[in-house]
């Protein structure tokens, strides 16, 4: 007798509730297409979190109670880190730390033999139209601001385990990032393109001339462009939402520059986008299928390729997200393996063999899934 037979109460029940997780999700789905179509899409971080949490919740219809509460309690620590960087973000001028202007550019140029990686990608790459590459640029550079928590909601629907890593990781990282902001607050190129040495010898961290150009200043602490493209401006501007037009999402560019005015101008090492890629690629890399590591590789290069070349970071920036990154990773499975230890030596009995204790904490050397 199948087990329809046996219960058939049940079994109608259950089909009930999935129809209505069904129509829950179809709602939402049909709420964002709208929220979409209307506003544009949700590029910032409160809007993405909302609209996930949202989903999540459609898709807890039906099951246990405490699922609701899950969704609740696991996503804290987003809404958290989103709370300190609104308040850190302000805070390196209540502490009145020096801003850093040329140790970027010095270390730069000593890494390529004196030339500034910024001003020679835009002298030899930037043309008056878009190209291809400058929306490769865009949809790359903003990818930061999906990519976290669209992380977050398929490891929490696939594996809450893995749900936890990644939080421990990604919350630590960020906020990491915003201590040093606070600490050491850094000018990006495009602002120091903007301002010269004279204009920022006191190292103010929001100095007037970042938000005016003047190709007047022939390049300002950046350094001048000696040459460029025909029509093209020479001198280096902050390129990272031109991609946008050949997207046909001018509202969304609006917005996206916007919000960029208004955000935290100096703070660039480390540079979160490079970190937090950086940090996606090394936490996915033992959970997807090996064919997919050519892209695991390829996306923190083109990354910093696409905020070099926009103005948005210095390679010295990059490289102080990589090293965060990978010390971050280190830390959390150092304490994962400190934990799994803990846990198995407060059970009745011990683990059998470290397989078990692997299985229980994987580290980063987990098996790949069949992704």
């Amino acid at each position: 007798m199948s087990r329809s037979e046996w219960f058939p109460i049940e079994t109608r029940t259950g089909k009930a509730l999935r129809a209505a997780r069904w129509i829950a999700g179809l709602t939402w789905v049909a709420f964002l297409t709208r929220e979409c179509v209307v506003n544009g899409l949700p590029f910032d971080r409160e809007g993405i979190i909302l609209w996930m949490g949202l989903g999540l919740l459609a898709y807890s219809v039906g099951r246990h109670p405490i699922w609701l509460l899950w969704v609740a309690v696991d996503f804290l620590p987003f809404a958290g880190v989103l709370i300190a960087y609104d308040y850190l973000r302000g805070l390196s001028d209540g502490l009145g730390m020096p801003t850093w202007w040329h140790p970027q550019v010095d270390i730069d140029k000593a890494l390529f033999f004196g030339h500034e990686p910024t001003v020679w990608l835009q002298e030899h790459l930037k043309h008056p139209e878009v190209r291809w590459y400058d929306v490769v640029v865009c949809l790359c550079y903003f990818s930061f601001f999906f990519l976290p928590y669209l992380t977050a909601g398929v490891l929490w629907l696939r594996s809450r385990a893995d749900f936890y890593r990644w939080s421990l990781r990604f919350v630590s990282l960020s906020l990491f990032g915003f201590t040093i902001f606070a600490l050491i607050p850094s000018a990006p190129p495009w602002a120091a393109a903007n301002c010269t040495a004279a204009e920022v010898a006191n190292h103010p961290s929001n100095a007037w001339c970042m938000y005016y150009p003047d190709p007047h200043r022939h390049g300002g602490v950046l350094g001048a462009m000696t040459t460029h493209l025909p029509g093209a401006h020479p001198w280096v501007e902050r390129i990272s939402t031109r991609g946008f037009f050949e997207l046909h999402l001018k509202a969304a560019k609006s917005l996206i520059d916007k919000g960029q005015g208004t955000a935290d101008q100096v703070a660039a090492i480390p540079s979160l986008h490079l970190a937090g890629t950086l940090l996606f690629c090394i936490f996915m890399w033992p959970r997807l299928n090996k064919w997919w590591r050519p892209l695991l590789v390829a996306y923190p290069l083109l990354m910093t390729f696409s905020l070099v070349y926009s103005a948005e970071h210095y390679v010295t920036d990059c490289l102080a997200g990589a090293l965060a990154a990978v010390l971050i990773t280190l830390a959390a499975n150092r304490i994962e393996r400190w934990h799994a230890r803990r846990k198995a030596a407060d059970t009745l009995e011990a683990p059998s063999d470290t397989a078990t204790l692997e299985n229980q904490c994987p580290s980063i050397e987990t098996t790949p899934s069949s992704i």
